[in-house]
């Protein structure tokens, strides 16, 4: 392949890279709607606003009916639900969670207008959105520079580091120094987040040595291609749909769950129980970015151990012994 064929090769290639970003940032964006999103509806007329919701809402709530609003709250605080239609006594009342997502929290608001037929309904949000933050804007920019230093962290270990075990020591360097820095910004200056920084700051920590790990390992056990499948796999499938500014069940499906199995989602729902509802509903989020790590871990061991047996090998039987140069 010549000079010529090689750059017009890299110029589709490229096209074909921008293309496939451009899917994988607007499409999830522009389809954005409730499917199967945990609900609540309880008091007297329950079932007759759970019928009504189901007919004009096809498949969009997943309804649950506790028996009284105590309880509505209560499943709202632990994270089970995005928010309750409360019955009796007038108008419904509905109940959001700004906290866990302001963008369900909106659509729940239209939802409660459209139930009550006024212009303004009874809303009350139960767990707020920080203040300096009130429509999650912020957050949501959040993710995409630890996803982003991560994948640069990873790059840089593996093209400059060579040692296996040399990068582990750079991850757990970049993990601590990352989550504790990019925390003091957040929280500290910015007052993105509420909650204890040290805890939001362990998060973060783990979410940059998971993304950044997911390169080193692969860049370590296949080579240079593991840089270009973890890095693109962050980039193009874990960050749109990590749901930092939306939530995963206003994602299409199965895309939306597929990215709550990526660092990026997981870091995302991990951090909005942290910060907003004293860790409820973090065990899954939690689980996935320790397999991550772990699996880099396991990675770079895998790397460590084939170097070692490569020092080690003995020399073929009837190799020729090397003549010392006169």
């Amino acid at each position: 392949m010549n000079t010529s064929q090689r750059a017009f090769a890299v110029g589709l290639a490229t096209a074909l890279l921008q293309a496939l970003m451009l899917i994988a940032f607007a499409w999830p964006a522009a389809n954005i709607a409730p499917r199967d999103l945990p609900i609540a509806v309880t008091g007297p007329q329950a079932g007759q606003v759970t019928e009504k919701l189901n007919q004009q809402f096809p498949d969009a709530f997943e309804i649950a009916t506790p028996p009284d609003e105590a309880a509505a709250r209560a499943a709202i605080i632990d994270r089970e639900i995005y928010g309750a239609v409360l019955t009796g006594g007038g108008a419904p009342r509905v109940l959001v969670a700004s906290g866990a997502s302001p963008a369900v929290a909106q659509q729940l608001t239209a939802m409660a207008q459209h139930l009550s037929g006024a212009q303004t309904a009874a809303v009350e949000d139960v767990v707020a959105a920080d203040a300096d933050d009130p429509r999650g804007a912020a957050f949501g920019a959040m993710v995409l520079p630890l996803v982003m230093s991560g994948i640069a962290a990873g790059v840089l270990l593996s093209l400059l580091v060579p040692a296996p075990g040399a990068r582990l020591a750079g991850l757990a360097a970049f993990g601590v120094a990352g989550g504790l820095l990019g925390m003091a910004i957040i929280q500290g200056w910015m007052s993105v987040v509420p909650g204890s920084y040290l805890t939001l700051a362990a998060v973060a920590g783990l979410v940059s040595f998971a993304v950044a790990g997911a390169v080193a390992g692969l860049a370590s056990v296949v080579g240079r291609p593991g840089i270009g499948i973890a890095a693109l796999t962050m980039l193009l499938i874990g960050n749109p749909f990590s749901a930092a500014t939306s939530a995963p069940e206003l994602l299409p499906q199965p895309w939306g769950a597929i990215g709550q199995c990526l660092p990026p989602g997981a870091a995302a729902s991990l951090l909005r129980s942290v910060a907003f509802f004293d860790g409820a509903g973090g065990a899954k989020p939690l689980t996935v970015l320790l397999i991550w790590a772990v699996a880099a871990v396991a990675l770079i061991g895998v790397a460590v151990l084939r170097g070692r047996r490569a020092e080690v090998a003995p020399v073929p039987a009837g190799s020729p012994e090397p003549v010392p140069a006169v």
